[in-house]
């Protein structure tokens, strides 16, 4: 487990495998943007001059190593580019993109702007968040283990690396979980996860089987599950302090294997969908982070488990479901069962009688179409609580963007058979479909907002920053802020 700590030493005598400087552009090259100067100095005066001779500027996302020969006690100096004026979210991609780089290196130090807590904050975080590695699974021992030993120079107080490390750790259990192959990770297992890290936590944890689920009339979880082997399953995880005014709902999205069902997805489009729990886990990883800071807000979390494959008992299209709430649906298409489980969950986790709920899920392709890999859709019933959840997705540096859920489109839901269908005839406007359908499960007068980041929960493509190929823990952080910003109100 990579550790770090904050240490206000001269960066020239620190002892450590590698310096990491941040740098800014100038007139005369690059130029460190902390210390006194000790460090030019010790370069003789020419350490701009020696990044400019590798093409090093110091704009944002660039790295160059160079050796010290002696210059400092450390051996190696890695450059990592800052832009012009970076903000906390530039700190933390720059000391990730920097830690990542140094895998097999077994300390660094990290000298980039930490002035304040909020810097040196990020600068821990961002440097964490980018050790990390999965290689639960290797076998061949060519991996490099990830920079073991951590320091931040700063002069700020020990607890703000003690909050960035259950960030990290909250962020890296999610990892862990997206990258678990569904092989290992089917939900009655999910379930035995939480209930033992969330009791050692100190959470409340309730785990309802699929016989409790079928007597207690969850049909959502039910009709998706009932294709596989491995039956669903809905947790309960309740964290509550004394000194709470607010109630806080999570209700995450927790497919641990989605092939689409009868509705068979294609191939190309099934190889990540190990991925399709990570609403599931950035809930869980959330409630994990609230009860390890000791947050003055109730929080509730529910994980809406399923594995969604084709079978002779597997839901079939036309078929006709019980909702928890009592509402009827229509399936269309076995590959929108998203929404059908989270229905269950969110008509639950309002009879917690909550101020808000928050939904999290990979729920539609719609999303990537329409906003990218990095940005998640964020729709609500109330224009406050949306701003609100944008608010701690900026905060956290996790890319969000509020959409609307147009009446108009509610038609298009219609069934003829039943309450309404799962899923549009049409294409147009998916997501923002999907979004109105979860609407209907939220009862009159309860503030919800629901989270689509069916790209960010997964990076398919090179690391960059602190993210990691694989499983990323996206909207984890952003849980936590909510939860923050709830807390002082």
């Amino acid at each position: 487990m990579t550790t770090v700590r904050l240490n206000s030493a001269d960066p020239v005598s620190f002892d450590t495998d590698a310096l990491i400087v941040g740098f800014r552009s100038g007139p005369d090259g690059p130029r460190p943007v902390t210390g006194d100067g000790s460090l030019d100095t010790a370069f003789g005066g020419k350490l701009a001059a020696s990044l400019a001779a590798v093409a090093f500027t110091g704009e944002a996302g660039e790295l160059a190593k160079l050796p010290t020969f002696g210059a400092t006690a450390a051996p190696l100096l890695v450059a990592v580019g800052l832009g012009d004026s970076p903000d906390a979210d530039g700190l933390r991609q720059a000391a990730g993109a920097a830690v990542r780089s140094l895998a097999g290196t077994a300390r660094a130090a990290l000298v980039l702007p930490a002035g304040s807590p909020d810097e040196a904050e990020a600068v821990a975080l961002g440097a964490l968040l980018g050790a990390y590695t999965f290689s639960r699974y290797r076998t061949d021992g060519e991996q490099k283990p990830p920079v073991s030993e951590l320091t931040v120079v700063s002069g700020q107080p020990e607890g703000v690396a003690e909050r960035a490390s259950v960030l990290a750790e909250s962020v890296a259990l999610v990892r862990d979980l997206v990258n678990t192959p569904p092989s290992d990770l089917w939900p009655a297992k999910f379930a035995e996860i939480a209930e033992q890290a969330g009791g050692k936590a100190g959470l409340s944890v309730e785990v309802l089987d699929e016989k409790a689920l079928k007597d207690g009339g969850y049909g959502g979880l039910i009709g998706v599950g009932q294709g596989s082997a491995n039956p669903p399953r809905l947790v309960r995880l309740s964290y509550t302090h004394p000194e709470a005014s607010k109630t806080l709902a999570f209700v995450g999205k927790g497919i641990t294997f989605d092939s689409g069902g009868l509705s068979l997805k294609p191939s190309a489009s099934m190889d990540w969908m190990k991925s399709d729990m990570g609403g599931a886990g950035a809930v869980f990883g959330a409630l994990i982070g609230i009860a390890r800071l000791g947050l003055p807000v109730n929080t509730i979390g529910y994980l809406c488990l399923a594995e969604n494959l084709p079978s002779g008992t597997a839901q079939r299209p036309s078929d006709v479901i019980h909702s928890y709430s009592g509402k009827t649906v229509e399936v269309l298409d076995t590959d929108a069962e998203g929404r059908l489980v989270l229905m269950d969950g969110i008509a639950r986790a309002a009879e917690d009688d909550p101020d808000v709920i928050v939904d999290v899920a990979t729920l539609t392709g719609a999303q990537i179409v329409a906003l990218g890999w990095r940005t998640a859709g964020v729709m609500a019933n109330d224009d406050a609580v949306r701003e609100l959840v944008l608010e701690a997705a900026k905060a956290a540096g996790e890319g969000a963007w509020g959409m609307p859920l147009p009446e108009e489109l509610r038609k298009g839901l219609d069934s003829p058979i039943a309450d309404l269908a799962n899923l549009q005839p049409e294409r147009w406007g998916s997501m923002l479909t999907a979004g109105i359908f979860l609407k209907e499960f939220v009862p009159e007068g309860v503030r919800w907002a629901h989270i689509d980041m069916a790209g960010p929960a997964f990076n398919k493509g090179e690391p960059y920053g602190y993210i990691p190929k694989g499983g990323t823990g996206a909207i984890t952080r952003t849980l936590i802020g909510l939860a923050e910003r709830h807390a002082s109100i």
